[in-house]
């Protein structure tokens, strides 16, 4: 997955509470298991006026003018701004999979759902926990000034505006390292790449049948 260091962005803010899995990404696309293809879908029974189906091309749908990520002044947006209880619901790992093909690469809320938070780091996404009075004072800011964007200084673990205000946050030692390194669960294993080869070598010197063993 992709490193995630020092990241700045325009910020949109989705000004909901317990926004569940099912919002981020409807069940009709979970078909698939391929993990890409998933943004055009984020958000989708709000971002479009009609109801979609998987492999059916955005542009012949129809865009809702007033939903929050289709409006010109958050066009590119990277950082998601969040009311508490974000990814609430099922446990679907669809979930982050479409926010991040969709270009977000920061969450910042007063409160996630555990297992969506979980999955958020497996995927390379860095959901933020802050306060809930300094979530509504950048509320009023994105609201406020067009073009609102943060730093989100991962190994310093602050949030950077544009006055130079840091807001600190907090993140398990073992996330923060994954996600400096891009590891998902994949590649930390591969991490110990050398002792498994060195496992497997041993195992067939001193059984070496199962060189041979049909699977």
């Amino acid at each position: 997955m992709q490193a995630f260091t020092t990241h700045q962005g325009l910020v949109a803010p989705l000004d909901r509470d317990n926004v569940d899995t099912d919002a981020i990404i409807p069940k009709q696309f979970l078909k698939s298991i391929k993990r890409s293809g998933f943004g055009p879908n984020l958000f989708d029974e709000w971002r479009y006026l009609d109801h979609g189906e998987p492999g059916q091309d955005p542009a012949t749908r129809k865009a809702n003018p007033d939903f929050v990520l289709n409006l010109p002044r958050y066009k590119g947006a990277s950082v998601l701004l969040a009311r508490a209880n974000f990814g609430c619901g099922s446990s679907r790992e669809h979930a982050p999979w479409a926010i991040e093909q969709y270009g977000f690469r920061a969450l910042i809320a007063p409160s996630f759902a555990d297992i969506f938070f979980n999955n958020c780091f497996k995927n390379g996404l860095l959901p933020i926990v802050l306060p809930e009075a300094q979530v509504a004072r950048l509320f009023d800011e994105v609201a406020a000034f067009p073009g609102y964007r943060l730093t989100i200084d991962l190994p310093r673990q602050v949030v950077v505006k544009a006055d130079g205000e840091e807001l600190p946050f907090e993140v398990q030692p073992f996330r923060k390292q994954c996600l400096l390194n891009g590891w998902d669960d994949i590649g930390l294993t591969l991490q110990h790449a050398d002792k498994i080869r060195a496992f497997e070598a041993e195992r067939l010197a001193r059984q070496p049948w199962l060189a041979h063993r049909v699977l």
